[in-house]
């Protein structure tokens, strides 16, 4: 996979781009990398031009000791659209990701071809899960990341996958080794304070492709499939939890490619 690095304005953006035609855009999850989609990188590519891109404070990319929003890290990506004179993208966001898919398509839509969100949802967080948020900033401030990522890793998996999926979950671990702990606490309080964005999946006129995991202990399904309509696609995975791209990577090719092709791209 080819791989480069952009100077967005604060911070500096890894990313890998590899085939060509029009272009999808893959962004990761909380304390994830481009890595995580290592699997379906190369069957997308055959046909479409896929951008991975490592969020601020992700994998390669920089981060700020500032406080930055959802939002902002959808400006990382508009700005690096234009340094790279892409005109329009269709933006698939796995957890994290999706928050910034959904503030994508809110505050760029001519920008979109489409998009989706995989394990992903539209709700902001509840009062325990600000509170969650705030008690996993505090444990990173104080232990660092690895104690907080050992934890963390086997939920994020089907619990009947555990014992089969060994590689993947190490693959998963030494990503969040890697994550910088300012980078962590960051997207943390990005994602405790992001507004509810139901209303961009409702009144949006894009396609949107809506996959879920059947074990995702950390947003079920019901979750992601907030809302129905002609212009949306729900895929549901038997046997996933968290991470569809790792326990069902064949599945989730063929429903991007699937989706991709019906909306004219």
């Amino acid at each position: 996979m080819a791989n480069y690095e952009q100077n967005i304005g604060d911070v500096s953006l890894s990313y890998s781009d590899d085939g060509e035609g029009h272009c999808i855009v893959l962004l990761h999850g909380f304390c994830g990398s481009r890595g995580y989609f290592n699997k379906i990188i190369p069957d997308i590519s055959e046909n479409y031009r896929v951008i991975a891109c490592d969020l601020r404070g992700h994998g390669h990319s920089s981060t700020v000791k500032d406080e930055y929003s959802i939002t902002s890290m959808a400006d990382d990506l508009a700005t690096l659209f234009d340094v790279l004179e892409i005109e329009k993208v269709t933006m698939i966001g796995h957890s994290l990701g999706g928050y910034i898919a959904l503030a994508f398509a809110e505050k760029y839509p001519h920008m979109l071809h489409s998009y989706g969100l995989l394990h992903s949802t539209a709700l902001p967080d509840d009062e325990n899960g600000k509170a969650g948020r705030e008690k996993g900033i505090a444990r990173i401030e104080q232990e660092g990341m690895k104690g907080f990522i050992n934890d963390l890793v086997p939920k994020l998996f089907a619990e009947e996958n555990m014992d089969s999926f060994h590689a993947e979950m190490e693959t998963v671990r030494q990503i969040g080794y890697k994550t910088p702990e300012t980078g962590a606490a960051g997207a943390l309080h990005a994602m405790k304070n992001r507004p509810d964005r139901q209303k961009v999946l409702h009144n949006q006129d894009l396609p949107v492709l809506l996959i879920a995991g059947k074990k995702d202990q950390i947003v079920p399904a019901e979750k992601t499939f907030l809302h129905r309509g002609d212009h949306i696609t729900e895929v549901l995975l038997e046997n996933s939890g968290h991470m569809g791209m790792l326990e069902e990577p064949d599945k989730v090719s063929e429903a991007l490619l699937t989706f991709i092709k019906k909306n004219g791209k």
